[in-house]
């Protein structure tokens, strides 16, 4: 008797959920404030698939394979935190346990402590878009889009943490401008604070400036300029 093949259950219940998606679509209802393009957004892709990943039986769970951390400048002088991260989806049937995976990429930039957030809803967003065949009309982006410098400002980090000299975690942006305060308060001058970061710390740049050795910095700024000219 010829064994009868059995197809695992995750492939129907993406069809199914692929099938009402092909209805209506996603519809891209945001709008880049920069470059005034259209887009559909995670919370729109998470809003259209979350009754019908329940009524099939479906689930989608994330893995982060890898990412990579790189500061980059902004042509105004600031920092952005620019994350690529390689993300695996599990499309797991909740009826027999059959897996299939899906890995995409997602990249974004941010000022603050949110790029790592938006690559992997990106990575989401595509591989939920690709997975399912949501209807798509032209090029999809994400809300913002950011100017700047031709060359990154430091070599990527695999890592969530910037490095400081010897390795070590370096301090955070919010740090850094307290530091710079303390600087300014205590009439330091940009070329007498290098120095000090030369003499002491061995690095070049605030933002190499160990989190270890932020207190002892920041004590040497309050102190001021006389006290380090005492102590040479």
């Amino acid at each position: 008797m010829a064994e009868v093949s059995v197809v695992p259950a995750v492939y129907a219940k993406i069809a199914a959920v692929s099938a009402e998606l092909a209805k209506e679509g996603i519809s891209k209802g945001r709008k880049n404030q920069q470059q005034g393009y259209s887009f559909r957004g995670i919370d729109d892709v998470l809003n259209a698939l979350a009754g019908l990943l329940s009524n099939a039986g479906l689930v989608i769970l994330p893995r982060c394979l890898s990412r990579t951390s790189t500061e980059r400048e902004t042509k105004t002088g600031g920092t952005l935190f620019y994350v690529v991260v390689e993300a695996a989806f599990d499309f797991v049937a909740a009826s027999d346990a059959s897996v299939h995976t899906v890995v995409t990429f997602g990249e974004a930039m941010d000022s603050a402590d949110k790029a790592t957030n938006k690559a992997m809803s990106a990575a989401y967003k595509y591989a939920a878009i690709l997975a399912f065949c949501i209807p798509v009309v032209g090029e999809d982006a994400d809300s913002t889009t950011h100017e700047v410098t031709h060359a990154p400002v430091t070599q990527p980090v695999t890592q969530t943490a910037h490095q400081g000299s010897g390795g070590a975690r370096a301090i955070s942006d919010p740090q850094r401008k307290r530091f710079f305060a303390i600087s300014k308060q205590h009439g330091w001058k940009d070329e007498e604070v290098k120095a000090v970061l030369k003499r002491v710390l061995g690095v070049d740049s605030s933002t190499l400036i160990p989190v270890s050795r932020y207190d002892e910095i920041c004590k040497l700024m309050e102190a001021g300029v006389d006290s380090m000219a005492a102590n040479a």
